[in-house]
């Protein structure tokens, strides 16, 4: 598979469109990029600012410059001698403007009649397709008929032709031409209980699509593969396979249609899990990476302080209990449809055991889900016997259940439980108890577990010698568009281990004074103030208000508490005017060793095994939050700005504008591309002296060595790197990244980290 040297990420949103995108192509080959990757680029709902909500799959989007400015494009990033990865979204489709859709236009025209029927996955054996949208089911008496279709507001539906050829069709009540469609108007709050097409997560406007059918497979992929087949799109990025109800078969049936495409998929790797070894990919998108470049630079001695500031403030402090509770509340109030259609599925099991027996399974899991009867069999008894352990009242609902799936792996019920398992874990750990166990909150990454205190330098290096061994062209990424934070405002925050006392007792007494009146909340406000200072008022309030209703504790996205998230939107102006002085003085405490952290981890993700990622905007300082703070417009024209000093010579220093980093990123992402053999391999070194254990360094080939700094506060504590050295093979080596030159054998560390905290060495 032709993979790249690196990709660099680009949100693709209406105003900066493929024009826009060609318009970077010059810049990115600057900065030393082995293929652009943007997101989803198939026509999506009018005004989408991400793409995921796919409308049409058989047309590069009208909005991003449509099929000519895709063209114009794709020609001038192949003419730069760069690749492209698309984004490809198999799992579902928008019909949030059914209009906009035209294969569920022709569903909700035609019901189960039209050709269109057996590409969503819908229930027909319980009649009319269910279209929540109204306020509440009483809201039918807002319906109003506009020629051939059916208004609600700013909804339009289509009317059948069977109803448009009534000859009373003109006397006829909106009420009456709606009892007489293929679909139901209900109100919203019913979607969640009694929806009867399958949809993403909770998202009913997602309805998912069966791509395990090979005519909707062509139907959906047949431009994607044009473009890959003519050598405009050279990679493909698929985003949650686990929501297919086979993504084995898909991969290998993706793979056999564009044999050499770079392909990646959005699989979240538990700690410990593998990738099942039949699927024909390269690797992940790299949220495995992130979580073990963060966990080496996370100081161990820091836990205890945040945990005694978590007791302290009445936050939950027993994750385990907080993420069963959270799963559970999923189950029993997002996913209820998803349940109820699974457990109907279980033969000879009473109507209620079956649906506790599917939801306690689903709850347990300590993984996102199985792949039966390909991989997976360890997770599934695991999550079986936790389920019986938990739930003795239902054990025999439980272990029929654990019987039909085993023996059946292949049939409906195996097949559903399987891909719903993922959407209980994300909206339940994810989407809720990252939201409500907020401990340490650069723990609470997609692909983490915020229980686990990080990994040791021995353990990272085991794991990326086994990347470089199995996956050595998966993805590795830092931040991405689905992560909770970026990887600077990450990076500020692990400096908040090392200063564990200090900013925890500080923590305690700002919160005495000016805190959240919801404990977990409250905790992570302070991080994250903390970790994205400066931040504006307006940006830190947008987060806060999202994150009080991700944990669904006080407030949620459908049933708010006006007069607490008043509260917590006034918070951050209320902080700045009563303890502003304060905040900007600890965040200076903390900001140059924030620097430090970042710089090393990104030399360890774009140094170590796998294919780098850029996500817009990193090459330089970003302190961006959860989506949509981290789609906020990038400045690449001061990136270009930056990149002409850099050509003249200029070594930038280590401060806040940033261009440390940016010129980090370019001599890496260069040297990646220009001398990929050097990236091949991976041996761990190990430093000698006093402070040995704050040095984490690799070499690629025997040519090729990478040093990174760690946990810098307590090195700052000990006066340096005294004469802790690192011993280099014979021969003349330069840091690519200074041009300073040193000679094999021991060398102080003092004396290779002088100008910045990491250094790459070629010999």
């Amino acid at each position: 598979m032709s993979a790249p040297s690196s990709t660099y990420r680009l949100q693709l949103r209406p105003g900066f469109g493929f024009a826009e995108a060609q318009a970077l192509v010059p810049y990115l080959r600057d900065l030393g990029v082995g293929a652009v990757y943007v997101s989803p680029v198939l026509d999506a709902t009018p005004g989408s600012t991400h793409g995921y909500d796919v409308t049409d799959p058989t047309r590069a989007r009208p909005e991003l410059g449509g099929p000519e400015g895709w063209d114009a494009f794709t020609a001038t990033v192949r003419d730069a001698g760069l690749g492209l990865v698309v984004d490809v979204v198999p799992n579902h489709m928008s019909v949030e403007v059914p209009h906009a859709n035209p294969w569920w236009w022709s569903v909700l025209a035609e019901g189960e009649a039209s050709p269109w029927a057996g590409h969503f996955d819908v229930d027909w054996s319980r009649g009319r397709v269910l279209v929540p949208v109204l306020g509440d089911d009483a809201d039918v008496a807002e319906l109003a008929v506009d020629g051939d279709e059916l208004t609600y507001y700013d909804h339009r539906f289509p009317i059948d032709a069977g109803t448009l050829a009534d000859p009373s069709f003109a006397s006829m009540t909106p009420q009456q031409v709606h009892d007489r469609q293929h679909y139901e108007l209900v109100g919203w709050r019913r979607g969640g209980s009694e929806l009867n097409y399958r949809r993403f997560f909770d998202i009913t406007t997602l309805a998912a699509v069966r791509v395990e059918d090979p005519d909707v497979f062509d139907d959906t992929h047949r431009e994607v593969l044009r473009w890959v087949e003519e050598g405009r799109v050279t990679g493909l990025r698929i985003d949650h396979p686990d929501g297919l109800s086979d993504p084995g078969g898909y991969l290998r049936l993706l793979h056999e249609a564009a044999p050499d495409a770079w392909l990646v998929v959005e699989k979240i790797l538990h700690p410990g899990e593998e990738l099942p070894t039949t699927w024909p990919v390269d690797g992940t998108t790299g949220y495995d990476a992130m979580r073990e470049v963060a966990g080496v630079l996370l100081d161990p001695a820091g836990e205890a302080p945040w945990q005694a500031l978590t007791e302290r403030l009445g936050a939950p402090a027993d994750y385990a209990a907080v993420e069963e509770d959270a799963r559970r509340m999923v189950t029993q109030k997002v996913l209820v449809a998803e349940v109820r259609r699974i457990a109907a599925l279980l033969r000879d099991v009473p109507e209620e055991a079956a649906r506790t027996a599917v939801a306690e399974t689903m709850v347990a899991f300590g993984v996102y889900r199985s792949y039966l009867p390909e991989a997976g069999r360890e997770a599934w008894d695991a999550a079986i016997e936790r389920a019986r352990t938990r739930r003795p009242d239902v054990d025999p609902a439980i272990r029929a259940l654990d019987v039909q799936v085993t023996e059946e792996p292949t049939g409906e019920l195996a097949t559903r439980i399987q891909q719903t398992s993922g959407m209980v874990v994300a909206k339940g750990t994810e989407d809720t108890t990252f939201y409500r166990f907020t401990r340490f909150a650069a723990l609470n990454e997609v692909g983490g577990s915020p229980d686990v205190w990080g990994v040791d330098v021995e353990g990272f290096h085991a794991l990326a010698a086994a990347r470089e061994a199995d996956h050595p062209t998966a993805m590795t990424a830092l931040t991405t568009h689905d992560t909770k934070r970026s990887e600077d405002t990450r990076a500020r925050m692990l400096v908040l281990a090392e200063l564990g006392e200090e900013v925890t007792s500080t923590v305690a007494d700002w919160s005495a004074r000016c805190g959240i009146d919801e404990p977990a909340l409250d905790l992570l406000a302070w991080q994250t103030l903390l970790g994205a200072w400066p931040i504006s008022d307006e940006r830190l309030s947008d987060y806060l208000l999202k994150a009080a209703r991700e944990s669904k504790v006080r407030t949620t996205w459908t049933e708010t508490d006006e007069a607490f998230e008043e509260s917590v939107a006034a918070w951050p102006a209320r902080v700045r005017a009563e303890l502003g002085p304060q905040v900007q003085a600890l965040v200076g405490r903390v900001q140059a060793f924030g620097w430090t952290v970042s710089l090393s981890q990104k030399l360890l993700q774009l140094a170590g095994p796998g294919v780098p990622d850029v996500y817009q905007g990193t090459e330089g300082w970003d302190f961006s939050l959860v989506d949509p703070d981290n789609r906020r417009p990038v400045d690449h024209e001061a990136f270009r700005t930056l990149l002409r000093r850099l050509d003249d010579g200029w070594l930038p220093q280590v401060d806040a504008s940033g261009a440390a980093k940016t010129s980090l990123v370019r001599r890496v992402l260069t040297l990646r591309r220009d001398e990929p053999a050097l990236f091949r391999g991976y041996t761990p070194l190990a430093a000698s002296g006093e402070a040995a254990d704050h040095a984490v360094a690799f070499a690629r080939s025997a040519d090729l060595v990478a040093v990174a700094t760690r946990l810098p506060v307590g090195l700052e504590r000990r006066g340096g790197w005294g004469g802790t050295t690192l011993s280099l093979a014979p021969g003349a080596w330069t840091d690519t990244l200074t041009g300073e030159a040193f000679d094999g054998g021991d060398v102080r560390l003092a004396d290779l980290l002088a100008t910045y905290p990491v250094a790459l060495l070629t010999r």
